[in-house]
């Protein structure tokens, strides 16, 4: 494939000239494809692969960087099989950051050969390990010049779905105190910096490795979740906690934590893993149920909230994600980058928890 310089990158109208152009440079790329699910030897990093003509709404970016999400392994795996199953071969990936090849002839905010970043929805087939990544134009921004492109890749998915959690659902202000159940994560981790910067009060469990990392991000209080009782060594309520491990046992600690009003969100709702157990005919629907059966029973004995939390794509978030990170108020360190070549080993890494933090995938 033959990669355009930044001059003959254009904007896409609907003319069959510009349509003609793009065609001619980039008609296919390299990508990362899943066959099937299962390991990581699974990932076939395979040339010529279609890149779809853009829609009047979406941005084609020359990808730069992508992180490797815990979403992604888990696809990968065979979560969400039910929904992803039948589109297989898929392309994973979901944060990047790279320039604008391209735009559709109803994209107003961007330029061609602007440097961006952003984060496609979770169920988007076509993913983001790949040469050039197609988003629509609510889901990319301008990068902070203070990031370089492996730094802004960490950052997007992780930022939006704390966003949601906390300033959609639960709508935080300040002067108000927030519980974030593992912190030590990326969702974790930028959901202390989302509440320190709008001057909440921040609380957070994490292991040993993470307690100086969150109270230097904004934390007031890291309690080791080993060495410490939680129940214990947190004192008082909390207008809305962030439960990032979502277990019987987070959840039962959370919800006792919260005042009344408050909001308990956890990133692990089952819908996608009830519809792979029954189908989604069935699941689906027993989800609901579930999901509406918890919101009442907390409702009725604690007067809070109760939600699941998934990340959304939400511009207004992402621009405040981007001013928060050019402020220096945000960030996510990277771990260790590995070529896009050498993606089997990224994943590997992750699945055998060999790298603590975040992974990024490196585009030459």
């Amino acid at each position: 494939m033959r990669i355009p310089s930044n001059r003959e990158f254009t904007r896409i109208t609907p003319s069959a000239f510009s349509y003609h152009r793009l065609k001619s440079y980039v008609s296919d790329c390299r990508a990362v494809l899943l066959p099937s699910f299962g390991g990581p030897h699974l990932l076939e990093l395979r040339s010529h692969v279609q890149v779809p003509p853009l829609k009047p709404h979406e941005v084609l970016v020359r990808t730069r960087a992508v992180s490797v999400n815990p979403l992604d392994t888990r696809m990968r795996a065979g979560y969400g099989r039910s929904i992803f199953g039948r589109l297989l071969p898929l392309i994973l990936g979901r944060d990047v950051s790279g320039e604008v090849a391209a735009v559709g002839a109803s994209v107003t905010s961007l330029s061609v050969g602007e440097q961006v970043f952003g984060a496609l929805h979770p169920t988007a087939v076509r993913g983001t390990y790949t040469d050039y990544a197609i988003l629509s134009e609510d889901e990319v921004t301008p990068k902070p010049d203070s990031l370089s492109h492996v730094e802004a890749s960490a950052i997007p998915f992780a930022a939006l779905t704390a966003w949601r959690g906390l300033k959609c659902t639960a709508r935080i202000s300040e002067g108000q105190r927030i519980l974030v159940v593992g912190g030590g994560g990326a969702v974790g981790l930028t959901a202390i910096q989302l509440a320190a910067a709008a001057g909440c009060s921040v609380v957070t469990t994490c292991g040993s490795q993470s307690v100086e990392r969150l109270l230097a991000a904004g934390a007031e209080q890291a309690v080791d979740y080993v060495a410490e009782d939680v129940e214990l060594a947190i004192k008082g309520k909390f207008d809305a906690v962030l439960d990032t491990i979502g277990v019987s046992e987070t959840e039962r600690i959370g919800i006792n934590f919260l005042k009344r009003g408050g909001h308990y969100m956890t990133l692990q709702g089952e819908a996608a893993s009830l519809a792979d157990r029954y189908g989604l005919a069935i699941g689906l629907p027993a989800a609901t149920a579930l999901l509406l059966n918890k919101q009442l029973l907390y409702r009725c004995t604690h007067g809070i909230e109760y939600s699941w939390t998934y990340m959304r794509a939400d511009s207004d978030g992402l621009n405040e994600i981007r001013k928060l990170c050019q402020a220096g108020k945000m960030k996510i360190p990277v771990y260790k980058t590995f070529p896009i070549t050498q993606v089997k080993d990224a994943h590997e890494a992750k699945d055998k928890r060999l790298i603590p933090g975040k992974i990024v995938l490196e585009f030459d």
